[in-house]
């Protein structure tokens, strides 16, 4: 056997073979099926499970089964470790709650012997997922194929306990949220299987939550970038970790509903053609936004910052950065409940060392949408912040991606902003239906770096230690924008709007927008344009700004924009921390932040750009 990604692990272990995602030996194809907590909840539930599994197999394929614990089962551990202890070992947590998956497996194994097959259920260790020593939250390095292919040869059904593996010391790890998912897509790529599919409680892919907005649809098919971003938004149908694995490895996933028979929706390289402005609407409702106040305005306090992120492994989503004044900065960024005092601990941390002070919100939710078609629209931030002010909501923060808009917004007015947006995006239609929402841009050409990076991905892919290791496939400027910031705005529903529906009417093309949180005089919004379109942009914006007298609207043409841009960027923290290092140890200031789970991009001085490009390049091994 060859392998492209071989660790020296146990080496005197045969199990312990780590083979890479083209390395299928059987002529037969292989389909990994997981099945969610919902969806083996009860003897029923796993019974009908196992006749998938079963009729699967009778198809001509080779089958593997991935299993969570039973509905409230991990729940009911956790509450059982409780009793014991409030500071129970990350060691002993997982080696209690590993037991979940292993129960299902079980008895997943003795339905499929009833209905007259053959079955082995294997725990994650058994089948050879190797793992960091990370407890509750590991990272798979490697995974083993020989016992899961002898297994299938001989006719049987492998059923593989999902959210586990091992370290490099035999400890059971657990993967951490959504770890069963990352399991099948890790177990699909490395068997090069013909599909994964993934089986919950739902038909599909809806354009939102349809426990909020009842009249959501499912989506045929989505683009592995649309999912990454919808999966880290809060779309809770699959976890961003095995969406990453799939874009890496080309894995085909479709998530199907487990309680009938149904095409479900398919997740794939590309997004539909012609792809909808906006494919769905994804939200988290208990986000919080830790400020730095007052910080210096100069290299290496971004740095300092993300590496301590790192450090202590805490995953951030809305990072922001406006242009600073007068020698300070105000830096904000977002994390989930479960992480804010983690996240206070290390922003004290930070301006005891640099200087300023630490304000946080944790009455927040976040709101995004996302769509392929919005790289080629104008109108779609103005109509986004057009439908919210209809309904008195007030923006905190704002963040873009060329394929989403995101804001921050209060909590209690989460699911009227969901609802809203929905129907002002005409999502209860087909997703694929989707009407234009502004004038499609015949100007906007793909930059040559960002023309299909699937190849530079596949070579990156090849070269990995670990299965989990971040792929930067690119680093690219565009030196083609200019900036237009606006100062001292009257914070109430409905300025966005305004402002970016005036400039999209006049047809220009918004790229980056970032609106940090106001904690002065006012609200301060920081957005690109093309350069050609300044002056127009800021003849625009007279009109909606007759109603801020205070306002200051200043534009600077000599700016480059730097991108960063792969799979796992959100999940590692430590590519802000290496990026932000890299511009720091250059002596190269940032004006400018805004991070998507695709990509980090930020702002800098044209005269520093070529060097920033090039010093980024070489830090993450970027050659193209």
């Amino acid at each position: 056997m060859t392998s492209a990604v071989a660790l020296p692990i146990l080496a005197a272990d045969p199990l312990w073979r780590p083979l890479t995602p083209v390395l299928c030996g059987s002529s037969m194809s292989i389909v990994v099926q997981k099945f969610g907590g919902t969806s083996v909840a009860n003897a029923e539930k796993i019974c009908r499970a196992a006749k998938k599994a079963v009729d699967t197999m009778k198809q001509g394929h080779q089958v593997v089964m991935v299993v969570s614990a039973r509905g409230k089962k991990t729940d009911e551990l956790v509450g059982l470790a409780a009793e014991i202890t409030d500071r129970p070992r990350p060691r002993e947590m997982d080696m209690l709650l590993s037991t979940g998956e292993q129960e299902s497996c079980a008895l997943m194994a003795m339905a499929i012997h009833e209905l007259g097959a053959e079955a082995i259920s294997l725990t994650g260790g058994q089948i050879g997922v190797r793992t960091d020593g990370t407890h509750t939250k590991a990272r798979i390095i490697s995974i083993s194929t020989q016992r899961m292919k002898d297994a299938l040869n001989a006719g049987q059904i492998v059923i593989a306990a999902g959210f586990q593996g091992v370290d490099e010391h035999l400890n059971i790890t657990t993967l951490g949220r959504g770890g069963s998912d990352t399991t099948a897509a890790a177990l699909a790529a490395v068997l090069n299987a013909d599909r994964c599919e993934i089986y919950t409680d739902v038909e599909g892919v809806f354009t939102t939550d349809p426990r909020v907005v009842s009249d959501a649809t499912k989506v045929e098919c989505v683009s592995y970038d649309e999912m990454l971003e919808l999966a880290s938004l809060g779309a809770g149908v699959m976890h961003s970790r095995s969406i990453e694995f799939a874009k890496k490895f080309g894995v085909d996933l479709c998530v199907r509903p487990s309680f009938m028979d149904g095409p479900g929706t398919r997740i794939a390289a590309r997004p539909l053609e012609p792809a909808p402005v906006v494919t769905g609407v994804a939200f988290v409702r208990e986000e919080c936004r830790v400020s730095l106040v007052g910080v210096p305005d100069q290299p290496g306090v971004m740095s300092q910052v993300f590496a301590m992120l790192s450090e202590n492994r805490i995953p951030v989503d809305m990072v922001v950065q406006n242009v600073g004044a007068e020698g300070n900065a105000n830096v904000s960024f977002t994390v989930g409940e479960d992480d804010l005092e983690n996240a206070l601990n290390v922003a004290g941390q930070a301006v005891a060392q640099l200087g300023g002070e630490v304000k946080h919100a944790d009455t927040l939710a976040k709101l995004s949408v996302v769509g392929h078609g919005m790289q080629t629209h104008t109108g779609v931030a103005g109509q986004m912040f057009a439908v919210l002010a209809e309904q008195d909501i007030n923006i905190s923060i704002v963040t873009t991606s060329e394929i989403k808009i995101s804001v921050l917004i209060d909590r209690t007015r989460c699911d009227d902003a969901v609802k809203a947006v929905h129907q002002g995006f005409h999502l209860e239609q087909t997703a694929c239906q989707t009407p234009d929402v502004g004038v499609q841009s015949p100007a906007v050409e793909t930059l040559p770096a960002q023309r299909d990076t699937a190849k530079l991905e596949a070579a990156i892919v090849s070269r990995l230690s670990g299965m989990e290791d971040i792929v930067v496939s690119n680093v690219y400027s565009d030196a083609t924008q200019a900036r237009v910031t606006i100062k001292s705005l009257e914070d109430y529903p409905g300025v966005c709007a305004s402002i970016f529906s005036a400039v999209a009417d006049g047809g220009v093309l918004v790229d980056m927008i970032i609106q940090n949180a106001v904690l002065g005089d006012g609200a301060n919004l920081s957005f690109t344009v093309p350069r050609s379109d300044v002056e127009r942009t800021v003849e625009l914006l007279k009109a909606p700004l007759q109603d801020h007298p205070r306002a200051q609207v200043s534009c600077d043409a000599s700016i480059g924009k730097l991108s960063v841009e792969g799979i796992g960027l959100r999940s590692h923290t430590d590519v802000g921390a290496r990026l932000f290092q890299t511009l720091a140890d250059n002596q190269i200031n940032v004006q400018m932040v805004n991070t998507s789970e695709i990509k980090v991009s930020v702002v800098v001085s044209a005269e520093e750009t070529a060097t920033a490009e090039a010093a980024l390049k070489a830090t993450f091994g970027v050659t193209a």
